[in-house]
């Protein structure tokens, strides 16, 4: 059996082990996920690593030697955990890993339990034929990615940074898969977009201080108005557009292929990338989006104080001016504490490791194009960052033209099909065989 041929089945029961990562320490944790990679490692004679960073947020690596020590290592990682699933919004159960209509349907399908079955696919495919790679791979499997790395790679690379002797490169999720553009003379092209930047991350908590009082009596202090009016200026905010290298390349890819060009109005360029254009719009300026909402606790109660969640996401070198620019926004009376912060990344789409992969794609995938893009999210490659390893999103998936793919990512009906994890695995292999 070849690597191809046990992806599915492995995404299958990965998906059907419920990891959901609930942000504050309430889900099942990731020690079961865990327990079945290094059960899949074993099976072909690895030895693999795991570590915890508190009971049940357990994160696995191993170590596969390269025929060339002089190479710098790869790393290639994922995480093991998902963001959680109501299942009365889903047509299938979210953790059953169903195959239904040529996709397997469930929670982390797409993010991002389809690229660790086909990273351990690849890795047991390699053991079992006694195939080296060029150069050392770490392959890392990580926790609490979908809470921003703080028990996972945040963590591992603070206490464990020796996994990662002699790694300057690695790839990881969010980049690598297809879309299908149409030509201006009406013909359909497909490109690969291949994640070479990302922006950084400010969860941010807003709080109103106010008067508290009777809910009869008027009150010029509410703090449930302040805060209101605090979450309307920042709704109403115009971020300025800037476009990174990254997303300039990506506009000027897409106006050469469709014939749109990629002044003014920017939409109908945009509209020709499907479900992917919501992150590429995500990358085109600064965001701040509210959240969740926490304030009062009786009818008839004014309280003295009230809550916002805030997501904002900055571009390389905006923290700073982000930071002020909410501030003003939010006035005198809103106070703005940091839950968490990461940084932004930019990497060069240049170098051997991006033309190895835009070689691997274009075997399986002849005539394709590949094309740069910057994600609106953020990955474990942050963390990674900070050893000084240069990060990229890589997950291949060649995908149908129909599937409304990027809007899966945390959606309901989560779904990869198939051939595509099959496509996605043999890229890989050739990828991690090759470079």
């Amino acid at each position: 059996m070849n690597a191809a041929d046990e992806v599915a089945r492995i995404c299958q029961e990965l998906i059907r082990i419920d990891s959901s990562n609930y942000g504050d320490g309430s889900g099942p944790g990731e020690a079961e996920a865990a327990a079945y990679v290094v059960a899949q490692l074993r099976e072909v004679g690895l030895d693999p690593q795991v570590v915890e960073s508190e009971p049940g947020r357990a994160s696995v690596f191993v170590r596969i030697p390269g025929s060339d020590s002089a190479l710098p290592a790869l790393c290639v990682h994922g995480h093991l955990d998902v963001v959680p699933a109501h299942a009365a919004d889903w047509q299938v159960e979210p953790f059953s890993g169903e195959e239904r209509d040529g996709c397997i349907w469930g929670r982390g399908a797409v993010d991002m339990k389809g690229m660790d079955a086909m990273m351990l696919a690849v890795v047991r495919d390699l053991v079992r034929t006694g195939t080296s790679p060029r150069r050392d791979l770490v392959i890392g499997f990580f926790a609490d990615e979908e809470a921003g790395g703080v028990y996972g790679s945040q963590w591992v690379v603070a206490n464990h940074p020796e996994f990662f002797d002699g790694v300057t490169e690695a790839i990881s999720e969010v980049g690598g898969y297809s879309v299908t553009l149409r030509r201006a003379d009406g013909s359909q092209q497909r490109a690969y977009l291949l994640q070479t930047a990302e922006k950084g991350i400010l969860w941010l908590r807003l709080t109103a201080r106010g008067r508290a009082g009777h809910g009869s009596v008027p009150n010029d202090e509410n703090p449930i108005v302040r805060l209101a009016q605090a979450i309307a200026r920042i709704d109403a905010h115009e971020w300025p557009q800037e476009f990174i290298p990254s997303v300039q390349e990506l506009l000027d890819g897409l106006s050469r292929i469709t014939g749109i060009p990629n002044t003014g109005d920017l939409e109908p360029l945009l509209q020709h990338l499907g479900g992917a254009a919501g992150f590429v719009r995500g990358t085109l300026q600064d965001t701040a989006n509210l959240t969740m909402l926490d304030a009062g606790y009786k009818h008839n109660v004014i309280p003295q104080d009230a809550h916002a969640s805030v997501d904002c996401r900055f571009l390389p070198g905006h923290d700073e001016t982000v930071m002020k620019t909410l501030k003003e926004l939010c006035g005198d009376h809103v106070d703005i504490d940091i839950h968490h912060e990461d940084i932004s990344l930019d990497s060069p789409f240049e170098g051997g490791l991006v033309e190895a992969m835009i070689a691997a794609l274009q075997a399986e995938d002849p005539g394709a194009e590949v094309l740069p893009y910057c994600l609106s999210g953020g990955t474990d490659n942050k963390a990674l960052s900070r050893l000084g390893i240069t990060g990229y999103g890589f997950a291949p998936l060649q995908l149908p033209a129909d599937l409304d793919f990027a809007p899966m990512f945390h959606g309901i009906d989560e779904r990869v099909p198939v051939e595509s994890l099959r496509f996605g695995t043999r890229v890989l292999h050739r990828l991690l065989t090759s470079y």
